[in-house]
């Protein structure tokens, strides 16, 4: 039987109702990552053939900077990175659920910051222009404040669930015991 795309690592951190926004994210930056590798092999070929297709560069970075936006958040909610977890799997008690607190409150933090400061750059897209589609900046912008807010919601509920069910799985505890911490 198939892995599911929902990754069931860290699940006492997840609440279910947001397994359906991490699955189609994961198929969104699928999508990304597929158009981007297409656009640019026909990018190529059309180059090498003596007919370039302008535009295709557009659609290139378009797919590339969603993509990477898309993989950011979805990364926050399997905490595949964003923050660094050696440390503190070394730890129990008091200072674990201290810098367990701490380094998802600051990438909450981050992604608050990616809503406030990627509105304005939407905004301040709105004047700039892509060539040669002349569609405003603005439709590459409008990544940053999503990833954002999906960062900020991924994290609130790693912070909400870890305070709840403790931020150590069981598999922590085994590994804790291994090594003999």
């Amino acid at each position: 039987m198939p892995e599911p795309i929902v990754q069931q690592t860290g699940r006492h951190l997840k609440w279910p109702a947001l397994d359906r926004l991490e699955r189609a994210l994961m198929i969104l930056c699928g999508v990304c990552l597929a158009a981007f590798v297409f656009s640019t092999f026909v990018d190529v070929v059309t180059r090498e053939t003596g007919h370039a297709v302008l535009w295709l560069q557009e659609v290139t970075s378009t797919f590339f900077i969603y993509g990477i936006f898309v993989g950011t958040a979805v990364a926050t909610r399997r905490n595949d990175h964003l923050f660094l977890s050696a440390l503190t799997e070394q730890m129990s008690g008091a200072p674990r659920l201290f810098f367990d607190v701490f380094n998802r409150v600051v990438v909450l933090l981050v992604g608050l910051g990616m809503v406030v400061f990627g509105i304005q750059n939407f905004f301040t897209g709105l004047g700039s222009f892509r060539m040669p589609s002349m569609w405003p900046m603005s439709y590459l912008y409008i990544a940053i404040p999503i990833c954002g807010a999906l960062i900020a919601l991924f994290s609130l509920e790693q912070i909400v669930n870890g305070l709840k069910n403790g931020f150590q799985s069981d598999a922590d505890h085994g590994h804790i015991q291994e090594a003999g911490v």
